[in-house]
């Protein structure tokens, strides 16, 4: 009688494993969504007054880096948000770049690299850029992220 209890348990066990892997499988199958666009997200926190001082540094060269980048289909797209901070450790400039998906990535570095050192010119003056944009603002992070487009 034990044996027939434990053998019912453990087929009960099983027919409640295979049941609810055959739902993972058709969830995984049929999502509400499609994989859109990649996006990298840069938080920035500027000085109190400095927004303008650091934008009229950023953007024009920023500007020529990313349209120099579109022609070669590097990215989709680029945007820049500015707006007040919710408290004292908050952003208040949010640059997006946007790309086609993930396997834009794969040698994107050595493609940027050639594409700043003709625009900027070499690394220590890109050094010395990056230190004096240091002074008026700080980076509070970055995020890469992925579009979902609802189906």
């Amino acid at each position: 009688m034990k044996n027939w209890n434990v053998l019912r348990r453990l087929g009960r066990l099983a027919l409640f494993g295979v049941l609810s892997l055959g739902s993972v499988i058709a969830y995984g199958q049929e999502k509400p969504y499609t994989e859109g666009s990649v996006w990298i997200i840069t938080m920035i926190r500027v000085k109190p007054g400095m927004l303008d001082v650091y934008l009229n540094d950023v953007l024009p060269l920023r500007k020529k880096i990313n349209e120099e980048a579109k022609r070669q289909g590097l990215i989709l797209s680029d945007h820049i948000f500015s707006g007040s901070a919710s408290r004292r450790d908050d952003f208040d400039v949010m640059f997006l770049t946007e790309y086609k998906n993930f396997a834009v990535f794969d040698g994107i570095s050595a493609k940027f690299d050639a594409i700043e050192s003709k625009i900027i010119g070499a690394e220590d003056r890109q050094v010395q850029l990056m230190m004096k944009r240091a002074e008026v603002r700080e980076i509070l992070g970055e995020k890469t992220m992925q579009e979902l487009l609802v189906k």
